[in-house]
């Protein structure tokens, strides 16, 4: 696991000598904040490490003399099971000029041979490479070896190339596992067939169909919690408003959703939301979906084959 703390800081932090770097953990990462904290004094700082009770639900505020010390860090790793991007302490550690990495979910195997065991400013330089390659895509055709047959329009829409993995300058904010590229759809365009076999607002056990005509999800079957929670947004909730693929090709496509939607070979769709990337739809829900073994095709030209990124 060290080996992919030390990448971690290295490549995504930019981790200079001296700094003064506070790792974040609860009880169910202990093992992999130990990690960090081996691999920050093997570079020449003098680490803290503390631990919290793990948070209840994802934004939930760490203890108040937490918040403080983020905010007297050069670099703050949020190793945690529960997300703390969303937080005022988060917020005020970047104000106050410290460069945060939150990982949420983290394990062992991310670190081993996972999604965080890779060279950011590669996956950096991809993820930038594809999106200026993609810059005026007009229309997507989505298909997977599970039977998805999906076609929807881009035009006019922009890729979302922010997903890189790099938190290198001060005040800035990164999540960890990166690696992907998204964009918002055009309402109303998408129709066709899914067939989700990962995740589906929850890990699937088998695969879950979906009918898609005139932009909107109708006749699902297989995902109980994502009919549930599309319900809540009503038409819109239903509305199929963002798509993006994995670009990273150390993230496995089985780990947790978080690294699932950022490997090649893997494709991530959302229902609901789309305003905050350009879109038009804010139904108050985000139903979010991940397909394997998918292959992509913008403009009549193949971009993600086989598991592997073409270009």
């Amino acid at each position: 696991m060290e080996e992919g703390a030390r990448l971690v800081l290295t490549t995504s932090a930019g981790l200079r000598a001296g700094e003064k770097v506070l790792v974040v953990i609860d009880e169910g990462t202990r093992s992999v904040g130990e990690a960090f904290l081996t691999a920050a004094k093997g570079l020449g700082t003098d680490p803290a490490l503390l631990e919290i009770r793990a948070r209840a639900t994802d934004g939930e505020e760490p203890p108040e003399p937490v918040g403080t010390a983020m905010a007297a860090a050069d670099l703050v790793l949020l190793a945690t099971t529960r997300s703390l991007t969303h937080t005022h302490a988060r917020r005020s550690a970047n104000r106050a000029g410290a460069r945060v990495i939150s990982m949420p979910g983290i394990e062992e195997g991310m670190l081993r041979q996972g999604g965080l065991a890779t060279d950011w400013a590669k996956i950096h330089e991809v993820v930038r490479r594809t999106a200026r390659r993609l810059r005026g895509a007009r229309e997507v055709h989505l298909t997977s070896a599970a039977g998805t047959d999906l076609s929807f329009s881009l035009e006019g829409r922009d890729w979302i190339s922010e997903d890189t993995g790099l938190c290198t300058r001060k005040g800035t904010v990164t999540t960890l596992p990166a690696g992907e590229l998204f964009i918002a759809v055009v309402e109303g365009t998408a129709s066709g067939r899914l067939v989700v076999d990962v995740h589906f607002e929850e890990r699937l056990r088998g695969p879950a169909t979906a009918q898609i005509a005139d932009g909107t999800a109708s006749r699902i079957v297989g995902a109980q919690a994502a009919v549930d929670a599309m319900n809540r947004g009503g038409k819109d909730g239903r509305a199929l408003g963002r798509f993006g693929f994995g670009l990273n090709p150390q993230a496995r496509v089985m780990g947790p959703h978080l690294e699932a939607e950022k490997a090649v070979g893997s494709a991530h769709l959302g229902f609901g939301d789309n305003l905050v990337i350009g879109g038009k739809i804010h139904p108050g829900v985000r139903v979010e979906c991940i397909l394997s073994e998918v292959r992509v095709e913008v403009d009549s030209r193949a971009v993600i084959e086989k598991g592997r990124l073409v270009e």
